[in-house]
């Protein structure tokens, strides 16, 4: 979605795409990921996502890149927390101990982030539309190095149903746009539909909720 989308989102605070828990497939698979502590996790599109204070709670250097300031002062004010701010190139970097993140355009990302040696991805993917999934995967593969591993939850429904975001990613795509650059293990896939009425209020029929062990060769 373009710039102006998101920023107008986070302005009006509609922002139900926000999680007021950690995720619940972030706490069940991360830890089989056996990740040493101090690992470098990269959250692209990251919100002001709690995910991101449960990673570095678990020892990990946290990574997030964020278009909505609102978002970014948001987390840290949230979490009583006073970020040191710089300017790195496009970005304005917020810091405060294990967690960074970068404010602005994901794909002004240009250097490798040879430093992050793990990914998670709950948001991302599923917020672009499906001519920008492409590109951001090709971007994803540019920047992260060979042996990253990390999760990938998607959602799935009949688009014909429902104009997202989140938008539809169906296993098939997910295979398509990750390989042979990654390789993809499926850990299980869920009818949520249930569990969230917006989205039945919205008449969707069902909502598959899809996570992916992800490891890029």
């Amino acid at each position: 979605m373009h710039a102006e989308f998101w920023q107008a989102r986070w302005t009006r605070s509609e922002i139900g795409f926000h999680l007021p828990e950690v995720n619940p497939y972030l706490q069940q698979f991360w830890p089989a990921l056996a990740l040493p502590a101090g690992t470098r996790v990269l959250v692209p599109l990251c919100g002001k996502s709690l995910d991101l204070a449960w990673l570095a709670g678990q020892g990990y250097q946290v990574t997030g890149v964020e278009l909505a300031q609102r978002a970014v002062e948001d987390f840290f004010i949230e979490h009583g927390l006073e970020p040191e701010v710089s300017e790195v190139g496009a970005f304005r970097l917020y810091r405060s101990g294990a967690v960074e993140i970068y404010c602005g355009d994901f794909f002004a990302l240009t250097a490798p982030l040879a430093g992050c040696t793990a990914l998670y991805d709950r948001a991302a993917l599923i917020a672009l539309p499906a001519e920008m999934r492409g590109r951001y995967v090709a971007h994803l593969t540019h920047i992260l190095p060979s042996g990253c591993q990390g999760l990938l939850v998607t959602l799935d429904y009949d688009q014909a149903q429902m104009e997202g975001p989140p938008f539809a990613v169906a296993h098939e795509e997910v295979q398509r746009l990750y390989t042979p650059a990654w390789q993809l293990q499926n850990l299980g896939c869920a009818d949520v539909l249930g569990e969230n009425w917006k989205f039945l209020q919205r008449g969707l029929e069902h909502l598959d909720e899809r996570v992916y062990q992800l490891s890029k060769n």
